[in-house]
């Protein structure tokens, strides 16, 4: 959903032409039908992929050579991810380091990827691995000398394929009931376009490693859009439509934050809804070895693969539960 409404964007911008990547077929093909009713004439070049196969993605380099990259591909189900770390790892880790290196040796001018507030002390692995992959942006920056590479870090977009709207919205035409994880749980909350246009501004303001932070508003507690969802529809909540708690899932928070402790506080840029936070050193001989030790344990030894993750992300804690199911696996 944030892929195929940069896509738009980018289009907007007229670009010579536009590479849609995606692992998934369906949604690629959604969006050149999409763009072919909307009247795109600009080139689009649809390439079916897998960020994390390291060959198919040096030949999609070779053959495209693109200037602009926009990082949007990562798995994002929190619980699903929960039951399959090693898929998140591959992905968003593994899947991050391909691409962002093959940035830095193919020309590429800017590398912008999309982060998440999740990333924060993040307990679960989805946000883990996100976190992992903010660090490889950096380290990648420290060692190019042509690629601007950036991380745009922020919340929920109203919509997108895993939204609670969607879910929400079935619940009630179903006739309910609608399921919220938790009474006190909230969320930041952005509509895509916006977040959209926001990620391609941040990605021309950067100099290169900056972790840019979206300024999401105010967090919304998710039972009050459940409630507000229902009166949309013309009907009463706990009336017409019961609302049931179900309890958190596992990795997941009942906050989310924006920006970690030791990044100490945001710099403001001229943007007033983008800010970056300031980036936190680290040891990359002990990253480097760390992140290569994780990929030839990821799936093999998950005792290791959770003390791995925990090193490369200290701020991780994860549910204490879900580490030992995982190390007992």
């Amino acid at each position: 959903s944030i892929g195929s409404e940069i896509c738009r964007q980018v289009l907007a911008r007229g670009p010579r032409a536009l590479v849609a990547l995606g692992h998934g077929e369906q949604s690629i093909y959604l969006l050149l039908e999409s763009l072919r009713d909307e009247g795109v004439t600009i080139p689009v070049i649809p390439v079916i992929a897998d960020v994390a196969d390291e060959t198919t993605m040096k030949m999609v380099f070779e053959k495209h050579r693109p200037q602009t990259i926009f990082h949007a591909g990562a798995h994002k189900h929190v619980p699903l991810m929960e039951d399959n770390p090693r898929e998140a790892l591959r992905v968003n880790a593994f899947g991050t380091w391909n691409i962002a290196t093959l940035a830095g040796k193919n020309g590429v001018e800017r590398f912008v990827m999309i982060s998440t507030d999740k990333a924060v002390n993040p307990t679960n692995i989805m946000g883990a691995t996100k976190r992992i992959c903010e660090l490889i942006i950096q380290y990648c920056s420290r060692h190019s000398k042509n690629t601007d590479y950036m991380a745009v870090r922020f919340g929920n977009v109203l919509g997108s394929n895993g939204s609670v709207i969607p879910l929400f919205k079935r619940q009630i035409a179903a006739g309910g009931p609608v399921t919220v994880t938790h009474p006190d749980i909230i969320r930041y909350f952005m509509t895509i376009p916006e977040a959209a246009r926001l990620v391609i501004q941040a990605g021309g303001m950067a100099h290169g490693g900056e972790i840019f932070i979206l300024d999401m508003g105010e967090p919304v507690k998710i039972v009050d859009l459940a409630r507000n969802l229902i009166r949309l529809s013309g009907l009463e909540p706990d009336v017409d439509i019961k609302i049931k708690y179900t309890g958190l899932r596992p990795g997941e928070k009942l906050y989310e934050e924006l920006l970690l402790d030791s990044e100490g506080g945001c710099q403001k840029t001229s943007h007033q809804l983008i800010y970056i936070g300031k980036p936190i050193p680290f040891d990359e001989e002990t990253f480097l070895a760390d992140l290569e030790s994780l990929r030839k344990v990821a799936g093999v030894d998950n005792v290791k693969m959770v003390e791995l993750v925990h090193r490369l992300v200290p701020t991780y804690t994860g549910h204490a539960e879900r580490s030992d199911a995982l190390a007992a696996e």
